[in-house]
């Protein structure tokens, strides 16, 4: 047994708007020098509690593409409706997640379900955006509603819970069907409680924290913070504050390949970048008004 050690602790760079429904500070990408450490996952956004007035006019972002990449959005508080080019659609409420792959393209939109915005209240979400290697960034677009109901769960023998959305934990498995392997849980701890989870030797290893305080072996890990983890070890070890922790474990096999980014589009080369925005122009990912 190894035990992971801390990297680095990162923060996001101040707020901005995602249409004008996600306030979000943006965790991810990190430093070009810690992406090696934070791949296959290229994205985050994390949209902390905002409370929105009521309104008939639903807060959100309009039709827009993707290509090359897998968008994950999970639901803490509010309620978020999505519509794709696929046909697919749905709204994610607290616990829910949405899993949808752009793959060769997609165009989709997301805002503020209806009759939650009608009501208003507490707002709290987050976005990742999972890499695909290149031998399936051109596979068939898809979406995946995965219900609170539907995942996994782990008790640990110090009290604290283990939901997962994806990976597996003690022989319990999430819900979500990744292309390469993938763990998202969300993990609670009570006062002083600890974990000692399980984690594949070499993957990436990230924690993020929602609310409270981790401390490791190395080094603390504060609310809104996101702990990087060397790569060597096969467990993760963590102990709550005295108000408890709930936090994100996020880890990944690394694709290892280049990465180009522009804009809605991850690609390997400008060449695969300017393809992209030449097929969306063409009408080639669809219809969605």
């Amino acid at each position: 047994m190894t035990i992971r050690t801390l990297h680095t602790v990162h923060r996001g760079d101040g707020f901005h708007w995602v249409g004008d429904g996600f306030y979000v500070t943006q965790l991810l990408p990190a430093s070009p020098e810690l992406q090696r450490l934070t791949d296959p996952f290229l994205l985050m956004d994390y949209n902390p509690v905002k409370e929105y007035p009521p309104t008939t006019t639903p807060r959100g972002v309009g039709v827009h593409p993707h290509r090359g990449f897998e968008t994950v959005t999970m639901a803490f508080e509010g309620a978020v409706a999505h519509h794709d080019s696929t046909g697919a659609g749905g709204v994610i409420r607290p616990g829910d997640v949405q899993w949808m792959t752009a793959a060769s393209g997609i165009l989709h939109k997301e805002y503020h379900d209806p009759e939650w915005a009608a009501r208003g209240g507490r707002f709290h979400m987050m976005q990742l955006w999972v890499n695909l290697p290149a031998a399936h960034k051109m596979d068939a677009p898809g979406y995946q509603p995965l219900t609170a109901e539907s995942m996994g769960k782990v008790k640990l023998d110090d009290g604290g819970v283990v939901t997962l959305v994806a990976g597996e934990l003690d022989d319990v498995r999430g819900p979500a069907r990744t292309v390469t392997p993938i763990s998202l849980w969300d993990v609670q701890l009570g006062a002083d409680e600890s974990a000692d989870l399980a984690v594949p030797d070499g993957h990436t290893l990230m924690t993020f924290v929602l609310d409270g305080e981790l401390t490791t072996s190395t080094g603390t890990i504060g609310r809104e913070e996101m702990g990087i983890f060397n790569r060597e070890g096969d467990r993760l070890q963590v102990t709550a504050g005295e108000v408890g922790a709930r936090f994100l474990v996020l880890g990944g096999k690394p694709i290892d390949e280049p990465v180009v980014f522009y804009g809605p589009f991850v690609m390997n080369t400008m060449e695969e970048i300017r393809e992209a925005m030449v097929d969306f122009n063409n009408g080639k990912f669809g219809t969605l008004v």
